[in-house]
């Protein structure tokens, strides 16, 4: 029951900026990709269905019920919106 916000712990990212700066030229790593819950992608999108942008308020109160950070949320939403608008 080891719960992850899907995002790699701090210490991994210090060890492999560490092991760049000795000699990689890649730079700075990117996060670990969230995978979102089927669960968790069906109240996204339903939630998506009734309101295409999202307030404070309503952002805290969606992370809080999915288990997830305001940022995931924000960032989910506008990934949507842009799909949306490549559909269209």
């Amino acid at each position: 029951a080891d719960e992850s916000s899907g995002y790699e712990s701090e210490s991994a990212g210090a060890e492999r900026a560490g092991a760049a700066a000795a000699g990689g030229s890649r730079g700075r790593q990117r996060r670990a990709r969230t995978a979102f819950t089927s669960e968790q992608v069906c109240r996204l999108e339903k939630t998506f269905q009734r309101q295409k942008y999202l307030g404070a308020t309503e952002r805290r109160k969606l992370a809080a019920a999915l288990q997830l950070s305001e940022i995931q949320i924000k960032t989910w939403f506008q990934n949507r919106r842009m799909k949306l608008k490549r559909q269209i």
